[in-house]
């Protein structure tokens, strides 16, 4: 019996998925403690996992004995056996994931008022919390590996679930097996995710590297990936500096017209460019049908002579 199912998510990998198991009885009507931890903070392309696994105070044995390690120390081998470890003992452990899609993390980066990484991974944290909680498991201690300072994420924690006994440390991942257990759950379903990965843009790609900045394979996918006006796939975390940069060198230079400029007794300017944006749309070949980008496909759009 396979752990996940991730067809929510595949469905449509441009949107945040939260995927978990119901709660068991056990974790109910027993005391439990809580691990949470995170997979593909790093990387420039694909998801960021944040997992969850929780289970009753009074097997924290069983845990050790079944094995569980920060995934970053194992084969995927050994986190695919121990990702199905969890998934055979329903009874005693409960699970949750949360997906946080490219799209999502690059929008939220760049908006206009910040919302940093750092906050979008806590709020992920304090999202899966309450999810379990809501789920009627009985939590009474929460451990977390940490993001940015620990003494102040854990009095930010403590704030807001004044109930629960939390932990939040660095390295909670190799001296906690719920959150070891946690951290194998959110690394297996981001390797699946990645591995999975369809592109709505219809790319053939075979191979795009580890999706670390500093893997050949992956910044060769970032140039050879690129439109010249609409960027990179959705698959790419575009406000990662490697892929600002290829833009900045890569993408095509847009002439934008500043309103602000414009007056009756203050002429019009514009910013110099190598070539117009226009040219960018126009058809190769007068006579003959150009290819039209998914974006105006998808939004019925259609060139105008005259507005």
């Amino acid at each position: 019996m396979d752990l996940v199912d991730l067809s929510a998510f595949l469905e449509d990998n441009s949107k945040n998925c939260v995927i978990g198991s119901d709660a068991p009885e056990s974790c109910k009507s027993l005391p439990c403690w809580l691990g949470i931890d995170e997979a593909g903070r790093g990387p420039v392309l694909g998801p960021m996992v944040y997992g969850t696994c929780y289970s009753p105070l009074e097997k924290k044995d069983k845990l050790k004995e079944m094995g569980f390690a920060d995934s970053k120390t194992l084969s995927e081998e050994q986190r695919e056996d121990r990702f199905q470890t969890i998934s055979d003992n329903p009874d005693v452990i409960g699970w949750m994931i949360d997906i946080l899609s490219p799209n999502f993390i690059s929008t939220s980066m760049l908006r206009r008022s910040k919302y940093n990484l750092n906050a979008v991974s806590h709020d992920s944290a304090i999202g899966l919390i309450r999810k379990v909680l809501d789920k009627g498991a009985n939590i009474a201690e929460v451990y977390v590996d940490t993001v940015g300072d620990p003494a102040k994420y854990q009095a930010k924690l403590c704030s807001i679930f004044p109930d629960l006994k939390i932990t939040v440390a660095k390295k909670a991942d190799a001296t906690y097996p719920i959150v070891s257990a946690a951290s194998i759950c959110a690394k297996v379903a981001r390797d699946r995710v990645v591995k999975t990965w369809e592109f709505p843009e219809q790319l053939q790609v075979e191979d795009y590297g580890s999706g670390y900045p500093g893997d050949e394979k992956t910044k060769k996918f970032l140039v050879n990936s690129l439109d010249a006006v609409f960027g990179f796939p959705q698959f790419v975390r575009f406000s990662w500096s490697t892929a600002k940069k290829i833009l900045d060198e890569k993408a095509a230079t847009v002439c934008w017209e500043d309103d602000d400029d414009e007056s009756e007794d203050k002429p019009s300017k514009k910013r110099k460019v190598a070539a117009s944006s226009q040219s960018f749309f126009e058809p190769k070949v007068k006579d003959k049908l150009a290819e039209r980008h998914r974006y105006f496909k998808e939004r019925r759009l259609s060139s105008v002579s005259h507005l």
